[in-house]
């Protein structure tokens, strides 16, 4: 050492080391973090397949950047023995995403942190307009006086669109509930309206089903799937998403998994595609309400007058035979796709999680009895679990490039 070089503390030397051979762990280990896979520091360490050292260095990284908490004295279990690893949480006050989310009866934005937690969301609006720029120019600024209120860092923004998102010019290819033009550029006006309000950060725009189908793989009802089916209608329409192997399905232009055009009654209603008795119009909240003889009211959604009235009149023959028909024609479509996707759980959202509700055993049934696999043991069919899932998965866009790199990411916002 030369004469005039600083002394090196103890351990510094070793420490950066540690960092630098973990540095590439650092995007996997807040992954499992977030995802709720790593609760500790001994299970981080196993899952990366890394030393005890350099799983420390990476979570005290992760600390460092405001992204979780190291917890080094949690308390043991009881009857545990040895000393307890340090707990790794997510920092309650650390980065935000902002999530927007539009369907046919309104729109609505949120910042969203890591874990897929909920921090602020801003009273939604239920007035759609025809042009595409005034609802996300709306959107987006309710979230930035989201981001003025809470003073929080904001990684970048997402948006949940009801329509095939066509890669990769981010254009809404069939918006047929919200009355906008066919391949409108959504992507492309809302990182403009993003830029506008003064928010750093990438913005990305994609189908709102596909989206909750991450955030339930990540988040809820999905977790530990391996090969996950998404079916959900919301607002109006039906819509599809498929995770294989721990990934989004989006085909080779973003479009896959149109299920809401499988026909499952020929002679039914006719369909905005063309076709007629497609799951689009034939177990929605509309189709629902129409069934059960109730004329659509305007006062709240289609989607709530549809729960509150099996919630509130299941006993009602004709809200009954309503719920048993919606159920048959979605089980009939469940089981074609179950014959061709072969997946390892089926998760329903929106008015399909209320029907499974009110009769899980009718449905799961109908699929074991229209479908090979489900013949051979069965598909678990389950109900999303997350009640903005949509959001939650419009601020999982806005997250992986942090998750990929947060060092990188981070430095950009």
């Amino acid at each position: 050492m030369s004469g005039n070089a600083a002394p090196r503390a103890a351990g510094e030397g070793s420490t950066r080391t540690r960092l630098d051979r973990g540095r590439g762990a650092l995007g996997p280990a807040l992954e499992l973090v977030h995802t709720g896979r790593a609760p500790t520091r001994a299970v981080l360490t196993a899952e990366l397949g890394v030393t005890r050292a350099t799983a420390g260095a990476v979570a005290a990284e992760l600390e460092a950047l405001g992204l979780i908490h190291v917890d080094a004295r949690p308390g043991a279990a009881a009857g545990s023995q040895g000393r307890p690893s340090h707990r790794l949480e997510l920092a309650e006050d650390g980065p935000v995403a902002l999530a927007a989310q539009v369907h046919a009866d309104g729109f609505r934005a949120a910042l969203v942190g890591l874990g897929g937690r909920l921090v602020a969301t801003a009273p939604g609006c239920e007035t759609v307009d025809a042009d595409p720029a005034k609802v996300l120019g709306s959107v987006v600024e309710a979230g930035a006086e989201l981001l003025r209120e809470t003073g929080r860092r904001c990684v970048g923004a997402g948006l949940a669109v009801p329509s095939a998102v066509a890669e990769p010019e981010g254009t809404a290819l069939n918006p047929l509930h919200l009355a906008w033009p066919a391949g409108a550029p959504v992507r492309e006006i809302f990182a403009e309206r993003v830029r506008a309000a003064g928010i750093t950060g990438p913005a990305f725009a994609a189908n709102d089903v596909n989206l909750a189908a991450l955030a339930e793989h990540r988040h809820g009802a999905g977790r530990g799937s391996r090969d996950l089916l998404c079916v959900a209608t919301g607002h109006r329409g039906v819509g599809g998403a498929l995770v294989l192997d721990g990934r989004l399905h989006m085909g080779s232009s973003g479009l896959a998994l149109e299920v809401g055009h499988l026909t499952v009654n020929p002679e039914g209603r006719p369909c905005h595609c063309g076709s007629r008795g497609c799951l689009d119009v034939e177990a929605d909240p509309l189709a629902f309400l129409t069934a059960a003889g109730r004329d659509p009211g305007p006062e709240v959604s289609l989607l709530q007058q549809s729960n509150d009235l099996i919630r509130d009149q299941y006993a009602d023959p004709t809200v009954r035979t309503a719920v048993e028909a919606l159920i048959d024609r979605l089980g009939l479509g469940l089981a074609g796709l179950v014959n061709i996707l072969n997946p390892d759980r089926i998760i329903l959202g929106g008015l399909h999680r209320t029907l499974l509700d009110a009769d899980p055993e009718r449905l799961r049934a109908v699929v074991a009895d229209r479908s090979l696999w489900g013949q051979s043991g069965g598909v678990p069919i389950l109900a999303c679990t997350l009640d903005h899932n949509s959001l939650v998965g419009a601020a999982e866009l806005a997250w992986q490039p942090v998750l990929d790199d947060p060092i990188a990411a981070l430095a950009q916002v």
